[in-house]
Order: C-alpha cells, then structure tokens, then sequence
C-alpha cells in the first residue's frame, strides 16, 4: 500500500525512542498539549420532569473501525451543568477508557463526532478529547490516535483491575507527532479518500461472503430435505418446517437413528492446543464454524489425565449441548482424529445404526433443525443455553433410504468445500485490506510518507 508514496526529503530526530524520527518541521507534543482532554464522563439519573433528557453515549456507539453511531442510546436525565461540561460536539473524539473487555481498550476502540450527530452526553465509560483547532485537525487526531504505533502504547497503559482501565494521565502526557496545519488537513484529506475506498471495497467482500453463505445453506436444505432428483414425486411430510418430502422417504424422530450418545468430563487445561505427547479436551468452539476443528482444544493438566473420558472418533457427529443461542446445538463432522483427544461435558459424540452420520451432519446446517434448536431451548437462559438429551432426541429429521443419503453426502461434500474454499480466500482478502489500510495510517501520521503531492 505504502510503495507508491515518497517519504520525506528531510528527516530530524524525535527525541523519543518508540518515534524515532519524524520529518522536519513537525514537532512531537504531549495529546493534553494541543487537546483539551475530559476522562470523568457522566451517566445522568433516570429521567424526570425537572432534568434535561439527553441520550448517553457508552462503549456500545464505537464500533471496532472508528465508527460512532447514535444508534441504540440510552435517554438520561442532566442538569444544565452537566449538559455544559459532559456534552459533545463535531469534532469531539471519545476514547474508551473504561470496559468489561480490555481488547476495547488495548484496540485503541475510539470514535469522532461529525457534524450530523445529534446533542448528546459522553458516559463515564469514555473519555472526550478535544482538539485545540489553532494547533491540530480533529480528524488527523483521530486517525493519529488510532493508528498501530498508538495502539502499542495503549497496551502499556491499560492496568486490569475488577475492569480494564486505561491509564489517562499516560495517554494524555504520551508524547505524539504534529505536523503543521496544512499538512494534517492534506493528510487527513487524502486518507479519508484512500480508507473510503478501501472501507467501499471490505464492505462489497462481506457481502459476497453473505452471499455465498446463504447459497451454501439453500444448497444443503434443498438437498437434504428434498433430495437430488428434481423429477422425483413428493408428498407432504406432515411437518410444518420440513413441507413436502419425496414419496419414497419416511420422517423420523433423532432418537430412531442414534445409536448412542456419549460426553466427556471437564478437566483442568491449560489455553493451547496439546501437543501429539500430551492429551487435549476439545473447546465447545472446535464446532462453532461450517466443519469440525481438531485444532480446537486445551491441553490437560498432567494431574487430570486419569480423569479424562470419552476419546473422539473419527465418523462421529460432535453437538454442542451448551452454549449462547446461536451456537446451541452447533454440530460437526469428525473427518480426522488423533489418539489423546477427549471431550467435555458440554459436547456429545453420536454415532448412528442404519444412518449416514455425513448426512445428519448436513441435515444440522439447515433451518429447519436450527428452529427446533430455539424451540427446545425457549425459556432458559439468554446468555447461555441448554439442550437436554431428551430433547434432541425429539428432533424431527428426513430420511431417505442410507444408499440415497450417501449420494447425498458426496454431492455435498465437494461442493460445500467449494464455497468454503471461495469464503476463506475472500475471508483473506478482507484481512489484507484492513491490514494495508491500517498501515497506511500509521505511515501517514507519523510522517514515514508524504502525502502532500498525493493529496
């Protein structure tokens, strides 16, 4: 992204170690220096006839890119003094300082206010920096702070107490590059043409990726539901989400095909993948994507090894019993294995009697099983769920005779692998763009290129 632009002809030491050099003419100043800077924030008091009702600004407004939405703000009620200090304004910038997750802050997660935002109050969660417009561009701030060398000093400054803090007197006093005026308005100019584009581009990819999503699922409900010959004669099934089915097949309940079902022991691990020598429990993530993944587990505690049961087999169907309500009854195929591998309590390994597992596999990607997931889950908990044995094996589910479900499968399996295949390349893709135009950022602000001729 970089190699087309020209770094600047003269270059003068910074003074400071992390900024090395930076082109001469522009000085290095402390944030407070040329922001006027507010970390206290407000939240206001219920609403009430005598306050002024504004809505309130948290975390949830600034997304991972920088974009601040009015979306979903809570009203509040203020009085006149705290409308005075804590409102904000074009042009205001708000940091997060404050959250439950310290990636929020170590992310460098801020957003700028622009001109069409409504009045509104920054919470006690943020905190409002201010740029001085005799001395810098509020946009060029921004993208200054944002920008990868920041985030790095960021990461030092945030302590981990009962919430991860960002340390505000070291943000503020941590010294930063400032180019004159003309130069951060060129700079700021220039970059919000270049990461338009490439914002213009990440956007169409995701939607190409929405897209070939949606087809993968069309394709597998279809066949799944109603088979691979188009001429075939069909009757209704008598189940209201599955409609008609072809003539020849029957509609069973889960517990008619499986064979068994059986779950491991949760064990003391530790967060990284075991090695070949050691033994590894599986994450209730080693199925929340399209297939399987080995790769998806701890490594046991020594001491725990003898408590360890249920080891993985390849051709077994693994369902999450446990977990938030989209990723409830996520399934996968074991398609590879190795010795050492167990499972937790919160997976089942199923393995069927006259029953292609490939084909319930496919068969727990399409819409139909996942509305019976919500309607046996309905009632418990919104964060976390759970699927009792019992239910699952309710479950309603076509079966065609097992020499149909194996054509079924190995139509699927190359063509699934297919769209997957394009999913991971455009996936790829979208991670270049966000990196080159991160880069590019960080190499304008801190004057590695010159954008003045550019701009």
């Amino acid at each position: 992204m970089t190699t087309r632009y020209k770094p600047y002809l003269a270059y003068q030491e910074s003074g400071v170690e992390w900024l090395g050099k930076v082109p001469e003419g522009w000085e290095v100043k402390p944030l407070k220096h040329f922001s006027t800077i507010d970390s206290c924030g407000c939240y206001g008091s219920e609403p009430n006839e005598s306050g002024i009702v504004l809505p309130v600004a948290t975390t949830a407004q600034i997304d991972t890119d920088g974009r601040f939405s009015v979306d979903r703000m809570p009203d509040r009620g203020f009085t006149p003094a705290e409308v005075q200090r804590y409102g904000c304004a074009s042009g205001d910038i708000l940091v997060v300082k404050s959250s439950g997750s310290a990636t929020n802050i170590i992310s460098g997660k801020s957003g700028i206010v622009d001109e069409t935002t409504p009045k509104f109050i920054f919470s006690n969660f943020l905190m409002r920096v201010r740029p001085n417009i005799e001395i810098a561009v509020s946009k060029f701030v921004f993208l200054l702070l944002k920008s990868h060398l920041t985030r790095q000093r960021v990461e030092l400054m945030c302590s981990t107490t009962t919430y991860p803090n960002l340390q505000v007197s070291e943000y503020s006093s941590s010294p930063l590059p400032i180019p004159p005026l003309s130069e951060q308005l060129a700079i700021a100019a220039h970059l919000d043409r270049e990461t338009t584009r490439i914002d213009g581009l990440v956007e169409k990819k995701t939607r190409f990726i929405e897209l070939l999503r949606e087809k993968r699922q069309a394709l597998i409900t279809h066949a799944v539901t109603k088979g691979l010959d188009p001429h075939a004669k069909m009757k209704d099934s008598g189940v209201e989400w599955l409609g008609e089915v072809p003539e020849h097949w029957e509609v069973k309940r889960t517990r008619q095909v499986v064979a068994r079902i059986e779950s491991g022991t949760s064990v003391n691990s530790i967060d990284v993948p075991a090695s070949d020598q050691e033994y590894g429990v599986l994450k209730t993530s080693c199925v929340s994507s399209e297939e399987f993944c080995l790769q998806e587990n701890k490594a046991v505690v020594a001491d725990e090894y003898d408590r360890v049961s249920c080891q993985l087999k390849i051709g077994a169907l693994i369902v999450s019993r446990m977990n938030t309500p989209d990723l409830v009854g996520s399934a996968g195929l074991v398609r590879e294995s190795r010795i050492g591998i167990f499972l937790p309590d919160r997976l089942w390994q199923m393995s069927f009697c006259d029953f292609d597992a490939g084909f319930a596999f496919y068969w727990t990607k399409t819409t139909g099983y996942r509305t019976q997931i919500r309607m046996a889950c309905t009632g418990t908990s919104s964060s976390m769920q759970n699927m009792s044995q019992d239910q699952f094996l309710c479950f309603t589910l076509p079966a065609p005779p097992l020499i149909e479900q194996n054509a079924i499968v190995a139509h699927l399996d190359p063509e699934t692998t297919r769209i997957d295949s394009l999913i991971a390349k455009t996936e790829r893709s979208i991670e270049l763009l966000k990196e080159r135009r991160a880069a590019l950022i960080t190499a304008a602000v801190t004057g590695q290129i010159d954008l003045r001729e550019a701009a």
